[in-house]
């Protein structure tokens, strides 16, 4: 019969204490690896909070970091304060400009000359701004200008260009005259 040597080593108690010796040393460095990945990844996390720089104390850095964000806070509610008010500038402005535009071309004279007059209407978000009229004939064109203020002219205006404003405000543009 074939024996290999220190097989009944194990069923003695110096081959028993040795077997759980070595599982025991097995099981430590298993652990030992575990321990060591975890405290990889503390010292990662921990460098990625302070930096690779020297070693600092932790409540320090986060002292630090504090007065950070409230340094940030304070710089980003003013910059909103600066940039509310720059927007009420801009509104007002916006306000002032043509929101309103109307166009409408016709015959001034019932001539057959192409619809060369024309008389357009410019108004602002309220409803104030002008009216120019251009009326062609065949040897002169005048050029009448009328202002109008939230809605109505100062001066009355004529059908086309009651027939403009209207078209303006009603966001349209028109190239034929209204019907009378």
């Amino acid at each position: 019969m074939v024996t290999v040597p220190g097989v009944d080593d194990l069923t003695t108690t110096s081959g028993i204490v040795a077997l759980v010796g070595a599982v025991l040393g097995i099981v430590a460095l298993a652990l030992a690896a575990v321990l060591f990945v975890q405290l990889r990844r503390v010292r990662l996390a921990q460098r990625i909070l302070l930096g690779d720089a020297e070693p600092r104390d932790l409540i320090a850095h986060a002292a630090q970091l504090s007065e950070a964000v409230a340094t940030l806070r304070a710089y980003v509610e003013e910059s909103a304060l600066r940039l509310d008010g720059r927007l009420s500038t801009a509104e007002e402005r916006l306000d002032r400009t043509i929101a309103y535009r109307g166009l409408l071309r016709y015959d001034a004279y019932n001539e057959m000359s192409g619809r060369q007059s024309a008389s357009i209407a410019l108004l602002d978000a309220t409803r104030s701004g002008i009216v120019l009229s251009s009326i062609h004939h065949r040897d002169q064109a005048r050029l009448y200008a009328k202002h109008v203020r939230d809605g109505e002219a100062e001066i009355a205006l004529s059908p086309e260009e009651e027939e403009a404003v209207r078209l303006a405000l009603a966001g349209e543009l028109q190239e034929t005259p209204p019907e009378t």
